[in-house]
């Protein structure tokens, strides 16, 4: 590993140990010419997933473009941070799990309707009228329907 700060290649690793989400290897260490010390991060080099558009496209999967429709959905709501983050990672994990890394959009966008489902019906409504792409009053209903539908089976068994 090479010094940034003095570009020697020859560095020790005082301390290693896993990050909390146990996804990486944070290294401790320390330059063996210049003695100044710096940390590392180790972690798995994933294959790229591919999402195959409906057009036809294929586009690499976005993480962030993924985070973005998230925060869009369920902006004003009292969605913190941190669980869009978990629910992203979540959603990222479940595709990486499939057994292609080529991935239809629609098989995305219908995890990210059942994760919204769960989490919070407004900004569910607020995705579904866009994936959906409701085109009149009636469609949105249906839709307002099934899920008060759902949400009444819910009441029933608790």
């Amino acid at each position: 590993m090479k010094c940034p700060y003095c570009s020697y290649f020859d560095t020790a690793v005082l301390d290693s140990r896993e990050t909390e989400d146990l996804e990486s290897i944070r290294r401790r260490r320390e330059c063996l010419k210049c003695g100044k010390r710096f940390t590392t991060y180790e972690r798995i080099e994933m294959i790229n997933l591919v999402i195959l558009k409906k057009d036809g496209r294929r586009e690499q999967f976005d993480r962030k473009k993924l985070t973005n429709g998230f925060m869009k959905a369920t902006e004003k709501r009292p969605i913190s941070m941190d669980l869009i983050e978990k629910v992203v990672s979540e959603i990222e994990s479940e595709l990486r799990k499939k057994d292609s890394i080529e991935i239809p959009s629609h098989e995305v966008g219908e995890i990210v309707m059942r994760k919204l489902k769960t989490l919070d019906k407004v900004a569910y409504i607020r995705f579904a009228s866009v994936y959906r792409s409701f085109e009149d009053l009636e469609s949105f209903e249906r839709e307002l329907r099934t899920l008060l539908k759902d949400k009444a089976k819910v009441n029933v068994k608790n």
